[in-house]
């Protein structure tokens, strides 16, 4: 997955608030679990609020990152990718990553469906 040097700095830091370094919580979190489960994207598998989806396209923007998955099945989630649309990130197909926990009968982690996101814009 490619390194977010803001994020990995913060980590090693120990980083007492991300606020205090600039960085979104919701895409935060979705790059450290998306490391832990061994996904080769960020994966947001919580829910996205749809007022940091500027935020969060800016900065994935900035690091060059230009694909995404969305494994989360919270309700509201046709505005949330109407608004990553706004920003140029379109639904690109349907593929499975690695979830935050371990499937109970094959003692691995659970594969689950998420949305491939994709930037579109040039």
């Amino acid at each position: 997955m490619k390194k977010i040097e803001l994020f990995e700095r913060a980590i090693a830091e120990q980083a007492a608030s991300l606020k205090d370094w600039g960085i979104n919580p919701t895409l935060f979190w979705a790059y450290r679990n998306s490391i832990t489960a061994g996904n080769g994207q960020i994966d947001f598998s919580e829910t996205i609020w749809d007022s940091d989806i500027e935020e969060i396209t800016k900065t994935l923007k900035e690091n060059g990152i230009s694909e995404f998955t969305i494994s989360s099945t919270f309700s509201s989630l046709i505005p949330t990718l109407a608004e990553f649309a706004k920003h140029g990130f379109q639904m690109a197909g349907l593929t499975e990553v690695k979830a935050n926990y371990t499937d109970f009968q094959t003692q691995e982690r659970a594969v689950i469906p998420a949305i491939r996101m994709e930037l579109k814009e040039a």
